[in-house]
């Protein structure tokens, strides 16, 4: 059998240009062409990303913000306060052993789950 090499045929009209020569400095130099600009790439990717991430953040801090402030002018001041004892001794005074358990009305169409 015959042995086939590894080496692909290239003409001498594409070896003259320039994606042969990086291929050929590829295969010298794979760290330098290849590894080097991407790892490029990533760092100033995060750098160019870091302003578009603070803006988010910063969006969000501002909603939180004006939350706290409409809770600074007095929303929710009317609710009721929960105590623990309060709330144990009103279950505690309704009559738990007499009750009757009662369907939810559904509204029109709506399947009520009989069979």
């Amino acid at each position: 059998m015959a042995v086939f090499s590894s080496k692909k045929f290239r003409g001498s009209k594409e070896a003259n240009t320039i994606a042969a020569r990086y291929r050929v400095l590829l295969g010298r130099h794979p760290f330098a062409l290849f590894g080097l600009p991407f790892i490029a790439t990533m760092v100033a990717g995060s750098f160019f990303l870091t302003p578009a991430t603070a803006v988010r953040y910063e969006k969000h801090d501002r909603r939180v913000r004006r939350m706290s402030k409409e809770e600074e002018l007095g929303i929710g001041k009317d609710k009721r306060k929960v105590d623990m004892k309060e709330e144990y001794y009103r279950l505690a005074a309704k009559d738990l052993d007499n009750w009757e358990q009662k369907r939810v009305k559904r509204l029109p169409g709506e399947h009520d789950g009989k069979f």
